[in-house]
């Protein structure tokens, strides 16, 4: 009998990560990164420049062009304290992340802040920026504390210019907690995939950061298509399972958008192998299959009601429906909604228990230990991630987003 994921024990999925394994830097050529594959338990391992000769032939690759944003905004009080405010996300009232960064003149943002205790109730926070020989000030106001997050107003004056416009003159690029060291300069290259289009991530979907136009071109001399999903990265990624058991650890929402011609490109390829290139690419497709039995399972299910929550795999009676029939449900629910593409959130954790309908393969980066991309990851390759993890501990591979990764077969 299979174990419901809200009884699994996160220590269970633990590792012994020292810091020195962590990389704080990327590599100076990113297809040079090192690549462990792993198929049917045995492990070989090669570099991310010889990739394609590691996937089959029709294999479809599935990439997420989400594009970071400088989400980190550092204000300066009167007497030299500074307040830095880390945007995660807008306010609900926006529907989703492009209609929030699109704002002019004003805006309100789901919030972390660094120094909040130095930030008196009423002050105003301001902050001065150059734009073209003239001066913006930008201006922040607390509005709320809530459990997780603090909301915030941002206003600025001339209020011409988008918010994300304002978060790419007065941001800088959000390196991960683990990376103990300033954001420099270059960071705002290489913290980004080459294919980076729709601004909305606080971090880098970074098994996409290994790979180059020269890549994608042996990748097109194998005959192995690829396409792209969008699926803003939220600071939640980062957040560790704090709860013994994994029921009452709440899995953080995260915004995709999906074309309906790459939902028929998937549907297409169900018979070869679709591989997803990182967690967040893996969770919009598989999210996908989810929506589609909603639409059948719901009829007339309306488009704001359509997203996929954190137990719905595991607690949905009609998962034996096979993702042919899901996506071709969903394709035919958007075609009656006049959709080019979806945009809704997905809230679904993926742990061991769980049936991948979609994925046959995972190209991943290294993870840290007690985390829900760890538990993925297990999901897919079963007890096997210990010998994947021990392999690169072992044998000198780079950890989490600046390190090294790996091509993982489903079992």
């Amino acid at each position: 009998m299979i174990m419901h994921p809200k009884d699994i024990s996160i220590l269970e999925f633990t590792y012994d990560l020292p810091e020195e394994k962590i990389a704080k830097y990327p590599l100076a050529e990113r297809d040079a990164s090192k690549l462990l594959v792993c198929k049917n338990g045995n492990i070989s391992t090669d570099i991310y420049q010889n990739i394609s000769s590691h996937l089959p032939e029709n294999s479809l690759l599935i990439f997420n062009n989400t594009k970071v944003v400088e989400a980190r905004i550092l204000f300066q009080k009167s007497t030299g304290a500074s307040i830095e405010i880390f945007c995660l996300a807008p306010h609900e009232i926006y529907g989703d992340i492009s209609s929030g960064l699109r704002q002019q003149k004003s805006v309100l943002w789901k919030c972390l802040i660094g120094g909040a205790s130095k930030w008196k109730h009423g002050q105003i926070l301001e902050k001065k920026i150059m734009h073209r020989e003239s001066e913006i000030v930008l201006c922040a106001s607390f509005i709320k504390n809530q459990e997780d997050y603090f909301i915030i107003e941002f206003s600025w004056k001339p209020g011409e210019l988008h918010f994300a416009e304002l978060l790419h003159l007065a941001g800088r690029i959000p390196l991960p907690p683990y990376i103990k060291r300033e954001t420099e300069a270059k960071d705002a290259e290489r913290y980004q995939t080459v294919y980076a289009k729709h601004d909305g991530s606080v971090a880098a979907p970074t098994a996409g950061l290994h790979f180059t136009d020269s890549i994608f071109k042996t990748l097109a001399d194998k005959h192995i298509l690829h396409d792209y999903v969008t699926l803003h990265v939220g600071a939640g990624t980062f957040k560790p399972v704090k709860s013994e058991r994994l029921e009452q650890h709440i899995m953080h929402a995260e915004f995709i958008e999906v074309s309906i011609k790459t939902i028929k490109l998937i549907s297409g390829n169900l018979d070869n192998n679709i591989i997803p290139v990182g967690t967040t690419s893996l969770r919009a497709i598989e999210s996908l299959y989810w929506l589609g039995l909603k639409t059948i399972s719901q009829h007339g299910i309306r488009p704001e009601n359509l997203i996929v929550g954190q137990w719905d795999a595991h607690e949905t009676s009609d998962k034996n429906i096979d993702g042919k029939k899901s996506l071709q449900s969903l394709i035919g629910w958007m075609e009656k909604n006049n959709l080019s593409k979806i945009i809704t959130r997905t809230q679904l954790l993926i742990a061991p228990g769980y049936q991948f309908k979609i994925i046959k393969a995972l190209i991943t980066n290294f993870h840290q230990p007690q985390s829900t991309l760890l538990l993925l990851v297990a999901a897919l390759i079963g007890e096997d991630w210990k010998k994947v993890y021990r392999h690169a501990l072992h044998n000198n591979f780079r950890f989490l987003s600046y390190g090294d990764g790996c091509l993982l077969f489903r079992k």
